[in-house]
């Protein structure tokens, strides 16, 4: 199979499995966002790709070939680091090239390649500068064509952004993404924003106490969330509890909701809804009635916070869509059946 294959990959520290009985297959040129909560197994199922740690037991296999075993510079990888892990005392040329320069590339050969990368990466002409010079952008960029000397099969980044400031990251997600779209290289990123993961992969791997709770396409782990883990941890969503009433009927609150159902044989499970698709309306009239507790203004959006006997409903409205409601009014809330999802757990 051409691309990545991780088979059944569990890593054990003494008792505790950071990593549990992962199963994850990544296709040749996916770009892949590993996400989750600080501690939830990503890093250590990054260093195990990557060749820095050894797993407990499974096995991981690129392109037919079982590098379970193999050492981290025979994987043909490249890998940046948090912290960049650039040599300061290099240039930029210098630092590109190192990898070359251990291959005893020749130096038309190493020169050729960093005028290459640096074109690729918007640096033209900075192959003497030394890296002292660089902006923290830039010196992101340098870190990812050193990455790219080689012309690694697996490029794999190790939240790699975090260190820029919220609008710098922004760009260079943007510019992340197109780069690996020019190269096709299959590439793994470990994040734990939600934001940057939706910005730039095909497929979100969604992780939590060292297991994958759910790998799709960011679109349908954010519309059709496999569990209230995920739900709860990607964007905002309001979590309400389906029931069935005496005559099986699905409701929230009390209140019928029509074309919802419950799975087989359940009387109750966990019901997802997000804030942008919950309508305020007036009470009454098949809506489920609550108490404005507080209103937003966030400019581009509106939020409007309903109590519904111990819960919160959060809607979200645009400017133009702004509900006439102010904190202390009694109001209706709609939930559209097609926008909720219900849970398994």
């Amino acid at each position: 199979m051409s691309g990545l294959s991780v088979n059944d990959v569990t890593k054990k520290f003494g008792s505790f499995a950071a990593v549990d009985r992962v199963q994850l297959d990544v296709p040749q040129g996916t770009f892949v966002c590993l996400l989750g909560p600080s501690g939830c197994g990503k890093t250590t199922l990054l260093r195990m790709i990557a060749g820095l740690e050894v797993p407990t037991s499974g096995a991981i296999v690129l392109d037919g070939q079982d590098i379970t075993q193999v050492p981290t510079h025979k994987r043909n990888l490249g890998m940046v680091f948090q912290s960049l892990a650039l040599f300061p005392h290099l240039s930029v040329g210098d630092n590109i090239a190192y990898a070359l320069r251990i291959r005893s590339a020749s130096k038309a050969a190493q020169k050729a390649r960093v005028d290459e990368l640096l074109t690729m990466i918007h640096l033209d002409g900075f192959a003497d500068r030394p890296v002292a010079k660089l902006s923290g952008g830039q010196r992101q960029r340098v870190a990812i064509a050193r990455a790219l000397a080689l012309s690694p099969k697996l490029f794999l980044l190790d939240e790699p952004l975090s260190a820029l400031d919220a609008k710098l990251r922004e760009a260079m997600q943007v510019e992340l993404r197109q780069l690996q779209q020019q190269l096709g290289i299959t590439t793994i990123v470990v994040t734990h924003d939600q934001r940057e993961a939706m910005t730039m992969a095909d497929l979100v791997v969604v992780m939590g106490q060292g297991k994958i709770r759910q790998a799709a396409p960011p679109i349908d782990i954010y519309r059709q969330p496999a569990d209230s883990f995920v739900a709860d941890f990607i964007g905002s969503t309001n979590l309400l509890e389906l029931r069935a009433d005496s005559t099986g009927r699905a409701t929230i609150f009390g209140q019928p909701v029509a074309g919802l159902s419950l799975p087989d044989e359940l009387t109750r499970a966990p019901l997802s809804v997000r804030p942008e698709d919950v309508h305020v309306t007036a009470p009454g009239h098949g809506t489920i009635d609550g108490t404005v507790t507080f209103v937003r203004d966030l400019g581009g959006t509106i939020e409007t916070f309903v109590q519904v006997g111990d819960k919160t409903i959060v809607a979200v409205a645009t400017p133009r869509e702004r509900p006439d409601v102010k904190a202390g009014q009694s109001v209706g809330v709609s939930l559209p059946a097609a926008s909720c999802v219900v849970l398994r757990s």
